[in-house]
């Protein structure tokens, strides 16, 4: 936890109430982001119970899973909700957009728009990463067939889940976590988990601190859980009951009907106080401007999901239950590459965040007093333009002569320590080197080069490209690792289709 995030959360206890650590939103929203909200099945591995999903406060749809030990009803609760998403997504593949490569001289098309996805909570994204490992395998024909659809969703749903991943993607989030990167409470980072908690601290009722609200809110009998684990007590004392009267109805229609009906009311009552609480949370976010750099990564998550499409509709085969060396070695390239520019991003968005790397000597903020914007080497070859400026800062700069700096107001621009002198008034004198982002001519166009003046702010933090590593093709794979990839035939269901209650 840095510095500031720390003085936040103690300032959300004393005022009792959370506080900014952020001044824009970090994440893309969508005008129609897919709210799932799902319960599983205490005591069983990923069983589904129930979920509340829509794209609208007013569209919610809640599906059941009456006897959640049965396989057929999983499946079948899969299907319905395959009924809900597929067509989500394909609202998304009517407009196409192209998009120059190769430095204009080719264009490749894109969807203008991709679908999102919010949870509650990380565990949100757990419930869905698993469930679409448990689909994405199905037949639907041979013994135990299941719903055409109920594979696809599964490729999908694991689609979204290797998108909350990568970081900086807004495909598929968790609630809590995007408050909290826009917030900090008084509470532990445990207890942020707790959507209801969070939201008593961002938003409380009147009369009530955020401390007072979030202890409220952790009370299931005021606030259930936001799924997908449910409460212990309300396991025992009344979704076990419930459930147990729908298996004794048999095949009464009269009794069957009733228990259902009963069983659909409680769940209900479980999981209405958490889709109102998404709703809120995404009010909440919506009052905060994007940063400028949210539409790239967007562009990122549009070409993610265009790829996906176009590979689910060229008859492409599921995502692998584990990667190949060469291919785990590429993801874990790019979420590393894709960690380094989303903090980079972050901090050129948001001067609180880049409060934080200033005071972690990662940047310092000065005054430029001298500017030399016509200042030319012609030390090499042929002259180059190479302005000079001269800032003074009263922060601390451990950067060392010939370090690269880069500034968010111009990030095509580098700036090279050319001499650091210390005041005895406490200031800092730093004289930078300046080049690119400024043409290619002898003359600095107007702007490009900061003026006498102007505060700027300087970082070793860098938003340049990160080109790739070379690794080999994975049917070259080294025999001490694996070797080649084989061609195993995607696993069969052992299990019959019978009633495991």
């Amino acid at each position: 936890m840095s510095t500031l995030r720390a003085l936040a959360r103690a300032q959300a206890v004393a005022s009792g109430r959370a506080q900014p650590v952020a001044t824009v939103r970090h994440l893309h929203l969508s005008e129609r982001p897919l709210v799932v909200v799902p319960l599983a099945l205490a005591g069983e591995a990923n069983a589904p119970l129930a979920a509340i999903v829509g794209a609208a406060p007013d569209e919610a749809r809640l599906l059941v899973v009456p006897q959640p030990r049965n396989r057929d009803q999983r499946f079948a609760f899969a299907a319905e909700l395959a009924a809900i998403v597929l067509p989500y997504l394909d609202e998304f593949r009517d407009l196409t957009e192209a998009v120059p490569v190769d430095r204009g001289r080719d264009v490749r098309h894109r969807y203008a728009d991709a679908p999102q996805l919010l949870v509650p909570n990380p565990a949100g994204i757990t419930f869905l990463r698993l469930f679409g490992r448990s689909t994405r395998f199905r037949r639907t024909d041979g013994d135990y067939p299941v719903h055409q659809s109920v594979p696809m969703l599964g490729r999908w749903l694991t689609f979204f889940a290797e998108r909350a991943e990568q970081p900086g993607s807004s495909a598929l989030l968790a609630l809590t976590e995007a408050l909290t990167l826009h917030w900090a409470t008084g509470q532990s980072t445990v207890e942020d988990l707790h959507l209801p908690a969070v939201l008593g601290w961002l938003d409380p009722p009147a009369g009530l601190t955020g401390a007072e609200a979030a202890a409220r809110a952790e009370d299931p009998a005021h606030c259930p859980p936001a799924g997908p684990a449910t409460d212990p007590d309300f396991d025992n004392r009344r979704l076990a009951p419930a459930i147990e009267a729908y298996t004794r109805a048999g095949d009464d229609p009269v009794a069957r009907a009733a228990a259902y009906d009963e069983l659909v009311g409680l769940l209900r009552d479980q999981l209405a106080p958490t889709w109102e609480l998404m709703w809120r949370g995404v009010g909440l976010l919506r009052t905060l401007p994007a940063g400028a750099r949210v539409a790239g990564r967007w562009a990122g998550d549009r070409d993610a999901f265009t790829a996906h499409a176009e590979h689910v509709d060229a008859g492409g085969g599921p995502q692998p239950r584990r990667d190949g060396a060469v291919a785990a070695a590429l993801r874990l390239q790019r979420l590393e590459r894709a960690s380094t520019a989303w903090a980079v991003q972050r901090a050129y968005d948001d001067p609180l965040v880049m409060a934080e790397h200033r005071l972690a000597g990662e940047a310092f903020v000065g005054e430029v007093t001298l500017a030399d914007p016509a200042r030319v080497d012609d030390s090499g070859k042929r002259p180059v333009l190479r302005p000079r400026i001269q800032v003074v800062t009263t922060e601390p700069v451990p950067m060392p002569v010939g370090a690269r700096l880069f500034s968010p107001q111009r990030p095509a621009q580098k700036a090279t320590v050319v001499f650091v002198t210390p005041g005895a008034d406490g200031k800092t004198e730093v004289v930078l080197e300046l080049s690119g982002g400024m043409g290619r001519g002898l003359t600095a166009p107007p702007g490009s080069v900061p003026e006498v003046g102007e505060r700027i702010c300087l970082t070793s933090l860098s938003d340049v490209f990160l080109p790739g590593g070379a690794f080999p093709a994975p049917e070259e794979t080294p025999w001490t690792h694996g070797g080649p990839p084989g061609t195993a035939a995607a696993p069969q269901d052992p299990a019959p289709a019978e009633d495991w209650s």
